[in-house]
């Protein structure tokens, strides 16, 4: 298997340009992405967006991997993760995991996204404060 990756095409100054990011898995083909995507509502992608979702999808496999070491294999798992930018700087990046998970408890649950918080790849990556929370249903 390749390495990951992704290839990002700029035209335009850093404020008014626009680009596309397209990844070797086809899943972004041309994405357009902006400046303009950081400050308001468009159709564009922009670098927090998706730093978000890598976030959240490799902070909830993670998880998933820990909940099945653990013995749990009845797991579902939903993460949402905010991105907070501000003045040009990544200051955070804060996930909340919602859970089904029959027989664990709360304790265990909440260690379990602790660890996966400070051991899932893309959290390794950021020097921004990371939180993690969990919610079980």
């Amino acid at each position: 298997m390749e390495k990951p990756r992704a290839t990002a095409i700029w035209n335009g100054t850093g404020k008014t340009g626009k680009g596309t990011l397209t990844t070797l898995s086809g899943a972004l083909s041309k994405k357009t992405y902006s400046f303009r995507s950081r400050t308001e509502d468009t159709t564009d992608t922009n670098p927090e967006e998706l730093l978000a979702a890598a976030h959240a999808g490799c902070f909830t496999m993670k998880l998933a991997f820990l909940l099945d070491e653990a013995g749990f294999k009845d797991i579902d798992l939903e993460t949402n993760c905010e991105i907070t930018f501000v003045g040009g700087e990544i200051r955070a990046s804060d996930l909340i995991v919602t859970a089904n998970i029959p027989g664990i408890s709360k304790q265990k649950f909440d260690n379990l996204v602790k660890l996966a918080e400070t051991e899932c790849p893309v959290s390794k990556l950021f020097k921004a404060k990371i939180s993690a929370a969990g919610i079980l249903k």
